[in-house]
């Protein structure tokens, strides 16, 4: 999918994006930028966030020094 920057840097979220990642209007992105790559993440407040590893197996996970 393209997108084009505008004259003053402005870059239009395609709807069927905006849709899928259920988007709205004035809500905040992430930015972050690795080498030339550009990746914009929804900023969601935390009470969005709770209980979304409710009853998540944690016996398997990684040893601290191996957690990014």
């Amino acid at each position: 999918m393209e997108v084009i920057l505008s004259p003053k840097y402005q870059v239009v979220i395609p709807k069927e994006v905006r849709k899928q990642l259920e988007l709205r209007s004035g809500q905040r992105l992430q930015l972050i930028v690795r080498g030339e790559t550009i990746t914009l993440v929804p900023d969601y407040p935390l009470k969005e966030l709770r209980g979304l590893f409710k009853g998540m197996n944690t016996e398997d996970l990684r040893e601290e020094k191996e957690r990014v």
